[in-house]
């Protein structure tokens, strides 16, 4: 009997050990996330770029796709490929939409074009086994990212949350759409979500081109390369952008870098679109300090009823309070899901892409998201952000402060696992 206790004792410690390795080996030590820097962030971009770990690319042009014109456009586009599409994203239902993109993709794949599909295996679990062999038996390349095989036990928390498809190394399109009906549609009900995505061409597609390759080398050691892929690029407009997208060993990751510094530079108004806030205490520290500054804060999501995980809502809810004493307004949209992952600074400056305002996104996933320096776009966004926050409803400090007893156990009660959800 008491060997037996030993050895559980053991076991559990060992069990504890590993975990404990894991962990180690795959946090990001936090850093101060402050600026301290007179300038706007038209004046600090080349600064921002850096501390991303990036570079500022000019001669850019940027295309905004709403809701289901994503679908659309993006169809049409590979089906004019001509010599690549690399397409690399979470989530991919057997659904209408999903069948049509394997019919796009294997229909190129058979006219000889270069197809190079990466999709999460978590995220991608319910593709449909049908879908994965129609592809590949076009001559598409598909690959998961991080399987439950034994050499990823360490990883398999680890998401490949980016969306992003690049084609003949010419375009490419970075964004929150998922591959579900529930992305068609144009947000009219619950049964279809509101996003955006964009669609760039200019030289930043040589660095989305390279994100690409990451991912897909660590999955097939496969690599590609040539003006085929990497072809010279001239300029197609003014837009101004640096991807952030590097998770450094030890550091802290470049979206979540950008986000923070951004709030920081903010000098009139910062508008968010998320559907998954859950800031950071430091970032809900910068969001104060910007309202001390004079600047607007808002940030619009969605409600536990529109949002597709009401647990992360409440997880959300948890810091509200905090956020309403510093100055930030605060609107939840009861509609529908809003997916969208946007963040416009000042009316000149946006971050689009994958990442969410949360601890998965800015510590553990594998995430895309483009910092734009473009006052027409920042404006379109704005816009979107004004049509929604219209039939949204604002929280209110008091009202917020009696709720219910339940709610609270809730909010508290789920905000302990905000790192996982």
């Amino acid at each position: 009997m008491i060997y037996w206790s030993l050895w559980g004792i053991a076991s559990l410690a060992l069990l504890f050990l590993l975990i404990a390795i894991i962990w180690s080996i795959r946090r990001h030590r936090d850093v101060s996330l402050r600026v301290d820097c007179g300038e706007g962030i038209e004046q600090f971009l080349p600064s921002l770029a850096g501390l991303t770990l990036g570079t500022s690319v000019p001669g850019n042009s940027v295309e905004l796709l709403e809701n289901g014109r994503y679908f659309d456009v993006l169809l049409g586009r590979i089906r004019a490929a001509e010599h690549s599409v690399h397409f690399e994203t979470f989530l991919w239902k057997d659904c209408t939409v999903g069948r049509a993109l394997a019919a796009a993709l294997a229909e190129r794949a058979r006219t000889g074009c270069q197809v190079r599909v990466l999709l999460d295996a978590n995220g991608a679990a319910e593709i449909g086994p049908a879908t994965v062999r129609q592809m590949r038996a076009a001559g598409c390349k598909v690959a998961f990212f991080h399987d439950g095989a034994l050499r990823n036990i360490g990883l398999l928390n680890e998401r490949d949350h980016r969306k992003l498809v690049v084609i003949d190394g010419r375009e490419a399109f970075v964004g929150g759409h998922c591959i579900v009906d529930t992305w068609l549609g144009n947000a009219q009900d619950r049964r279809f979500n509101a996003d955006v995505s964009v669609r760039v061409r200019g030289p930043i597609v040589n660095t989305l081109q390279g994100v690409f390759s990451e991912n897909w080398i660590g999955e097939t050691t496969e690599l590609f390369g040539g003006d085929g892929y990497f072809p010279r690029l001239p300029r197609t407009g003014d837009a101004c952008i640096h991807a952030a997208y590097l998770k450094p060993e030890g550091s802290a990751p470049a979206v979540k870098i950008l986000h923070h510094v951004a709030i920081c530079l903010a000098r009139a108004r910062i508008r968010i679109q998320n559907p998954y806030f859950i800031p950071q205490p430091a970032a809900i520290d910068a969001l104060g300090e910007a309202v001390n500054r004079g600047v607007d804060v808002r940030v619009l999501m969605p409600s536990t009823s529109g949002s597709d995980n009401p647990m992360v809502q409440h997880a959300g809810h948890r810091n509200f309070e905090k956020l309403l004493r510093c100055g930030v307004r605060l609107f939840e949209y009861p509609h529908t899901l809003l997916h969208q992952k946007v963040m416009t600074i000042d009316g000149v400056w946006s971050a689009v892409g994958s990442s969410n305002f949360d601890d998965r996104s800015f510590e553990t996933n594998d995430e895309l998201t483009l910092g734009i320096l473009d006052r027409d776009l920042a404006g379109r966004l704005d816009a979107i952000f004004d049509r929604y926050v219209a039939r949204a409803d604002e929280v209110d400090l008091h009202a917020w402060h009696r709720r219910g007893a339940w709610h609270k156990l809730k909010d508290n009660t789920f905000y302990l696992f905000h790192e996982l959800l």
